[in-house]
């Protein structure tokens, strides 16, 4: 008996290892979800409030949105591309947990777009404009740490803060899209417009459609999820299964 457990011990050994590398892979994996989400959260609040001042006080960019001064918008959105390359690295090297093909069109939309106003200092107002969406982005990842922390999704916290992100989300990305598409169209044929040329032309255009689009996929997303739980018509299994959904796919990224 005493050689037989002798003979299991390597076994256990072995198991334990094992054991012990999924827990220290799951622990790299978590915190890297939780240093993601803090940077997006600290780039969010810093851009966010940084295109508000733009837009409110830079009167060089309101009074000429196609070839105004860049200066203070090109910082903004340097800061921004900084974080998107990082974000995109970032799920380069964690594909397989973090990976999302959705973030990786917005990322490179927004990065196309945005070479142009660092490269040429054009559309400053458009491109600061754009970034009004990442003010919605710190309830986000909120609702992300209540989920990694095992918040019921009854609890008063949670549905608040739920209820707070489908708002900002909409009234951030998805009620200035007519005022935004409205300046957009004011600007076709005029001589500002033909300055621009084609190739910065189509990656503003193209772009913002790409991540409108986006938006609105998002939004939905959000509204179904706020939806259930305000109303508390899902079931367990419904409940597990948004929840992988909304883990995988509802991110911070969303410029």
């Amino acid at each position: 008996m005493h050689h037989q457990l002798s003979t299991l011990v390597p076994f256990v050994r072995i198991a334990e290892r094992v054991s012990q590398s999924r827990i220290d892979t799951l622990s790299k994996i978590l915190t890297s979800y939780y240093i993601l989400r803090l940077v997006s959260t600290v780039h969010a609040v810093i851009v966010g409030l940084f295109c508000l001042y733009i837009l409110w006080f830079d009167d060089a960019v309101n009074a000429d949105p196609v070839w105004g001064d860049p200066n203070l918008v090109k910082l903004n959105v340097a800061i921004t591309c900084g974080y998107l390359l990082y974000d995109l690295l970032l799920l380069a090297c964690n594909w397989s947990t973090m990976g999302d093909s959705f973030f990786v069109c917005h990322h490179l939309a927004a990065l196309y777009a945005y070479g142009y106003v660092l490269t040429r200092g054009v559309l400053p107002y458009f491109a600061n404009f754009r970034l009004i969406s990442e003010l919605s982005t710190p309830f986000v990842n909120q609702r992300w740490f209540f989920e990694s922390l095992a918040y019921p999704r009854s609890h008063r916290l949670v549905v608040a803060n739920g209820v707070a992100m489908a708002i900002a989300f909409f009234l951030v990305r998805i009620a200035v899209m007519p005022p935004y598409w409205v300046k957009v169209f004011a600007t076709f044929g005029t001589p500002a417009f033909e300055r621009l040329g084609l190739g910065a032309q189509v990656a503003w255009i193209v772009s913002c459609i790409c991540l409108d689009v986006l938006n609105v996929v998002w939004m939905y997303k959000i509204a179904r999820g706020c939806y259930r739980v305000i109303t508390g018509t899902s079931g367990k299994k419904k409940v597990d299964k948004a929840s992988a959904d909304e883990f995988n796919h509802v991110n911070n990224h969303m410029d």
